[in-house]
Parts: C-alpha cells; structure tokens; sequence
C-alpha cells in the first residue's frame, strides 16, 4: 500500500489558524461507513446522537509547555522540545539548532544549564538542573503544530487543552476532545450515554511526516498509555464511541496487548481489524499522515475520500481547531 494513496489536495485557508470563540461552536460531518451516507451537522448536535447504549471513551491526558527557546555557550539559537519526562530532572527531547550538539555539551534556557547526556534516534537524553515539570512551567511555550502559524499565547494554553484534561504528559492535544464543554458532557450525561476515561500522552510522532514510500514500512513512536481495569470492564455490552484516534489507540493497544497500561507503538492502517471501537470522532487529519490511515481503516479508504472531497466543498475548518467528524462503523 503507498503513502501516495492518502494524499489530498487542501485549500491552504481551510487550516484553521484559531479556535472559535466557544469550543461547541464548530461543524460535524457525520459518516456511515455502511451505506457511505454523509450529514451536515453542528457539534451541538452531538448529545442527539448518542443514548444510554453508548460508552463515550475520554483521553484525560494533559498537554504540557514542551517547547522551550534555549541558546548554546557560544550564543547559537537552539529549540528544545521534550518528548517525555524520564524522572524529575531528566528527559527525552528534540533539538533543532544549526550543528548537533555533541554529548556532554550545554543548553542554556535562559541561565540553567540544560546537559545533553546522549542520543536515542532522533532525540536526546537530556538533564536539567531543576524538576523537568517547574522549567517547563516557568518556560516553556504550549507546543502547537507547525501549520498554526501564529506563536502559542495565552488563549492557546487555555483552548489547545480539553476541559476534562488531568494528566500531564501530551506534547500534543488530543483535539477531538477540544469541541466539548460542560454543557455538552452534561447533555451527553442526560441522554444516557457514560462517559469513561482513558490517558494516553499523544507523543512527538504525531507532528511527525510518514517518510516511506510504503505504509507498511513506516514505524510509529511509542506513546504512554494506560486504563483502569474498572473502565475496560465498563465497555462490555455497549456501543464504544471513542473520541479521537489517541482514545481508539489506548483501547485497542490494551485489547491487543492484554495490558491496560504501557507503551504502545500500535499503527493502524486498512485492514486492521477492531476489536473495541464502533463509533470515533475525530477531527480532519493532515494528507499522507498516520491518523488519516487509522480513519480510513476505520471508515473505509472510498468513504474517507468521498468525506473529505465533501468537507472540502462545504468549506469545514481543517486540522487541530477545526470541525469534527463522527464515523459510524
């Protein structure tokens, strides 16, 4: 299967550059993946479309300030974006300067000396001289992704992060979950559906591009997750509505693995089959990325082109403060 296959052309005006101004505000595109029907809705919509039937899957995973402006000893501008806290005062980061920086080196953000310990891939261990967590806090930037053009401010650090988020770890939101408010979890309640919470921190991967030709040569990053034994058992007998892939990937890792929690490095693509999931929301995913892969294991290659070419048309707003899809299975 080629990587080609899941190109698309997008209107550069369709990247959606801000969120609106209230998070239920946007569209959805609702999918049948068994007749190819496809509806125009408003997300405020969403609780008429789920009843007591139904187990809404939440990622409560929270997005933490990964990217931190630094400088080498010689003055040299450098880029640190953590991946992963590996203790309190150590962790796994990108670097993006103009020469790799030799191990045993230091980065300077703003006067603590950050020390480059090695190299794993494409990131480095690093060592900081303070909790990972407090130099994050104090100066790092919320990482939004390359195509949001604007710099993170402070609305981004409000709204690029769910209301229900809780457990600190994702260098990226999982944006599915951003459209919803109280007021909508309290409908969905209303309605009878329950709500359900896994963790799964959304890694650099996510930001990164499939460079085989192949899909079947490319290799996922591994990704934190983990669920209570409690929730797992909460979705026998109901309709599983994930919202968003990284929700889908914690459920089916751990249906997989038999393990509810771990790391999982889980890429789905067509012709998986899914052992938890029925329903996913989701937002409209970047051409040739993994997610668009997953949605079109999920729904079916034809019925993912046919969405998007409609989406496209009916000028829905595109990637992470975009509209919304729900995929019926």
């Amino acid at each position: 299967m080629q990587v080609s296959e899941f190109d698309y052309e997008l209107p550069p005006e369709l990247i959606a550059q801000q969120p609106l101004p209230q998070r239920s505000e946007s569209r959805l595109l609702r999918l049948d993946a068994k007749s190819g029907a496809i509806s125009d809705l408003a997300f405020s919509d969403f609780p008429t479309l789920v009843d007591e039937r139904d187990v809404l899957v939440l990622n409560d995973t929270r997005v933490v300030k990964a990217r931190l402006a630094g400088r080498k000893a010689s003055g040299g501008k450098v880029e640190l974006f953590v991946e992963r806290a590996l203790g309190p005062h150590e962790a796994l980061a990108l670097i993006r300067a103009s020469h790799a920086p030799a191990v045993g080196s230091q980065i300077l953000i703003d006067d603590l000396p950050v020390e480059v310990q090695g190299r794993e891939g494409e990131l480095y261990h690093v060592r900081f001289p303070e909790s990972v967590e407090s130099v994050l806090e104090r100066f790092g930037a919320v990482p939004l992704p390359p195509y949001i053009r604007h710099q993170a401010d402070a609305r981004d650090a409000e709204r690029y992060q769910t209301v229900y988020a809780a457990a600190p770890g994702a260098v990226a939101a999982p944006t599915a979950g951003l459209h919803f408010d109280q007021e909508i979890l309290s409908k969905v309640k209303a309605r009878g559906a329950s709500i359900a919470k896994v963790t799964l921190h959304v890694g650099l991967g996510t930001f990164q591009p499939v460079r085989a030709a192949r899909v079947e040569e490319h290799r996922m990053h591994a990704e934190r997750y983990s669920l209570s034994n409690d929730v797992f058992q909460s979705l026998a007998g109901k309709r599983v509505l994930a919202v968003g892939t990284t929700s889908l990937r914690a459920l089916e890792a751990a249906a997989l693995a038999g393990e509810l929690a771990g790391e999982t490095d889980l890429f789905i693509y067509p012709g998986y089959e899914f052992r938890v999931v029925k329903r996913l929301l989701t937002n409209f995913h970047l051409p040739k990325s993994t997610l668009l892969m997953l949605v079109s294991a999920f729904a079916g290659v034809q019925n993912i082109r046919k969405a998007y070419a409609h989406a496209i048309a009916a000028r829905y707003r595109f990637f992470s403060y975009g509209d919304a899809m729900l995929i019926e299975a």
